[in-house]
């Protein structure tokens, strides 16, 4: 009878063991994607940023460049005339 209890006790403690591990690596992996999310939308965010800031620039870029393409086109009007 003492062994009969004993192999149930082995039993059911092999079974919570294969239980907690199981468990334990779920919310590691849960874990991990977790931590992989925040890293990807904290990378995007950035992008997103530098993408914002180089229209930015391009933008800037184009009004001092348009004005003074003027003035070249306007000079070299001038300059065809008189010949």
């Amino acid at each position: 009878m003492c062994v009969v209890v004993e192999v149930w006790a082995a039993v059911v403690g092999a079974a919570i063991g294969i239980t907690a591990g199981g468990v334990s690596g779920f919310v590691k992996r849960d874990n991990e994607a977790s931590v992989a999310v925040v890293r990807l939308t904290a990378a995007v965010e950035h992008i997103a940023a530098e993408v914002s800031l180089l229209r930015q620039e391009i933008k800037d870029d184009r009004t001092e460049l348009y004005p003074r393409i003027n003035r070249i086109e306007q000079r070299l009007a001038s300059l065809e005339a008189k010949l």
